[in-house]
């Protein structure tokens, strides 16, 4: 995600050298060409790195469900990973811990928080660009997720 200063903020606009500072110089990555590649059942993540930042393309494929593809890897009862996203294609929905639901189509973006379990809907695979949640996601490394 974009830093901004209070300026920008006011204005609406991200402040590009804010941004520039956290995520180094000018440079472009291809998901084709990913640094790190994560598989699991129905599924597969793929990272790009800018300095500390990290940009994740999951590509879901039906009958996938976070629950039985990715919990035994989370070691957590629900997906504890925050995420911020771009739906490129595919229905995914999401369910939250509290009962709460929605269903995210592709030209979607969303803020979904901490606490959830998530689903393919129908036959198209899903595909996501992730901005935020995805650095743990599906890790097989024993760290907390």
């Amino acid at each position: 995600m974009a830093m901004q200063t209070s300026s920008a903020k006011s204005a609406g606009k991200t402040d590009a050298a804010s941004f520039a500072k956290v995520t180094g110089s000018l440079s472009v990555q291809n998901f084709t060409k990913a640094g790190e590649v994560r598989d699991f059942p129905k599924g597969k993540l793929e990272l790009v790195k800018f300095g500390d930042a990290v940009v994740g393309r999951a590509t879901l494929q039906p009958g996938w469900r976070w629950s039985t593809s990715v919990k035994e890897i989370a070691q957590t009862e629900s997906c504890e990973a925050p995420h911020f996203q771009y739906h490129v294609s595919g229905i995914l929905r999401i369910k939250m811990d509290d009962g709460t639901e929605i269903e995210c189509k592709p030209g979607d973006v969303s803020l979904v928080p901490p606490g959830h379990d998530a689903w393919v809907v129908g036959n198209e695979p899903v595909v996501i660009v992730d901005f935020q949640g995805m650095i743990d996601y599906a890790n097989k490394a024993p760290h907390k997720h």
